[in-house]
């Protein structure tokens, strides 16, 4: 059987994700990616209402043009977990295909949100659920199986997809975080990997996410920010003025966190922002977290404004606001905190807690220093760096490929300076550029069996 990969998007940046495999006559997208960063460098830009050309041409979403390279017919569009640089191009892309969208529960409400958002094209593509651990077949041979495995990352719900060839699997490695122990959900399933490395054929390949490939050692798990959060927040148990927290919007773990925190230092915490109402509150609805029945989501600006005046009313001391703006975002509430635009007032002394880092792309830092330096002029004290990532580490990366033992690999999730650990750490191990290690760009085709 013919194996190809079609590397669309994020193979020269982070962001906008997109690959494509062909078995035979079936192929099976992985992701649809936006990059954010290209969008957030223009003014005003609604992306929900511009085309999909204006947005490859901007370089916002993947340009799946090599798609009609690629000699046989989608069986499946698999997301791997809710990120944007993941489903954000979903809304403007999937429509051209006539197949499913495959993805785990969490991760198919939010397709569905952003499907219910976009303005520009109608996306009908059927939605279909599948867990961790489950199978099902792709395509008509009989011979291609689509499997979901299990993993960690800073979002609930992740996996990563399988797909069974009589040449071998193709593991889609994209992104994870090896997690023993989860503050929520079950841990990475490296027992599953580690079979998958046995059976058959073994890997056939392994596209793996390469964001940290340059850093040594493992990636901690989510329990230790946990605890360095619970360390800082009740380090301010005593403070009588107040005390703002900001987090990924999608990292359910780290709110949940944040919210208990909270209670437990005397303070009502309470979500502001769209983005934090957003996935706060489907986690909420799906069952995936259970949170406090006072606890206050507020999403649109005339609310969260509301929900601000009430809380200088009644006391700043009483509260623990949790708002968007973690990366310095312009319309964020932290943003708007900073710079005056509401009715909250933050005073010499009044904590400014981030528990996440900067990500490491020019326009995020730009407005993350911009950010902090308004909140400083306004007199808070910044805790930063209250995080671990959602990527593996170089040992993380080095227990990958001695479970899998893949035949070929393809790095990805990095530009060529990002990609240079991981291509350092294959060729440790045996693999050569050019043989069975494949650095590729956007845009091109790897023939791996003809």
């Amino acid at each position: 059987m013919e194996i190809e990969i079609a590397t669309i998007g994020g193979y020269e940046e982070v962001g906008r994700q997109m690959t494509a495999v062909r078995a035979g006559d079936d192929v099976v997208i992985f992701d649809m990616g936006l990059n954010l960063s290209q969008v957030l460098i223009h003014d005003n830009v609604e992306t929900e209402r511009m085309h999909s050309l204006d947005l490859i041409d901007m370089g916002a979403i993947p340009d799946d043009r090599v798609m009609s390279d690629l000699e046989g017919d989608v069986q499946a569009i698999v997301p791997t977990h809710g990120h944007l640089d993941h489903i954000g191009a979903i809304s403007k892309l999937a429509h051209r295909y006539n197949a499913p969208i495959v993805a785990t529960p969490f991760t198919i409400e939010l397709v569905k949100q952003q499907i219910e958002g976009e303005q520009k094209f109608g996306v009908e593509n059927d939605l279909i659920k599948m867990d961790a651990g489950e199978t099902m077949s792709i395509g008509d041979s009989g011979q291609v199986d689509l499997e979901f495995v299990n993993v960690t990352h800073s979002i609930i719900d992740a996996i990563n997809p399988v797909l069974h060839t009589p040449e071998g699997a193709i593991v889609y490695g994209l992104d994870k975080r090896m997690d023993h122990s989860p503050v929520i959900g079950d841990p990475i399933d490296m027992k599953r990997f580690r079979e998958i490395g046995r059976e058959g054929n073994g890997v056939l390949c392994y596209i793996e996410d390469c964001t940290n490939a340059n850093k040594k050692g493992r990636t901690p798990s989510e329990n230790v920010a946990r605890e360095h959060l619970r360390d800082v927040l009740y380090s301010m148990e005593d403070y009588d003025g107040g005390i703002v927290a900001t987090t990924f919007s999608s990292h359910i773990a780290r709110v949940t966190s944040l919210v208990e925190f909270a209670k437990d230092i005397g303070r009502q915490p309470v979500l502001l922002g769209r983005s934090m109402e957003k996935y706060s509150g489907t986690a909420e609805r799906l069952d995936f977290v259970d949170f406090p029945s006072d606890l206050g989501m507020f999403g649109h600006r005339k609310s969260v404004d509301r929900t601000f005046k009430r809380i200088m009313n009644e006391g700043k001391e009483n509260f623990l606001p949790v708002v968007t703006g973690h990366q310095g975002e312009p319309r964020a509430m932290l943003t708007r905190m900073a710079r005056g635009e509401t009715p909250y007032e933050l005073d010499d002394g009044d904590k400014v807690v981030f528990s996440a880092r900067v990500i490491p792309e020019p326009t995020n830092e730009g407005q993350r220093y911009q950010a902090e330096k308004l909140l400083g002029m306004q007199g808070a004290r910044i805790y930063d760096d209250i995080h671990v990532s959602g990527h593996l580490n170089q040992e993380g990366h080095y227990t990958m490929l001695d479970a899998l033992k893949p035949q070929h690999i393809i790095p990805a999730h990095q530009d060529l300076k990002g990609l240079s650990g991981y291509v350092n750490l294959c060729e440790d191990e045996g693999y050569r550029m050019g043989r069975d290690l494949h650095v590729s760009r956007n845009g091109n085709l790897i023939q791996l069996v003809d």
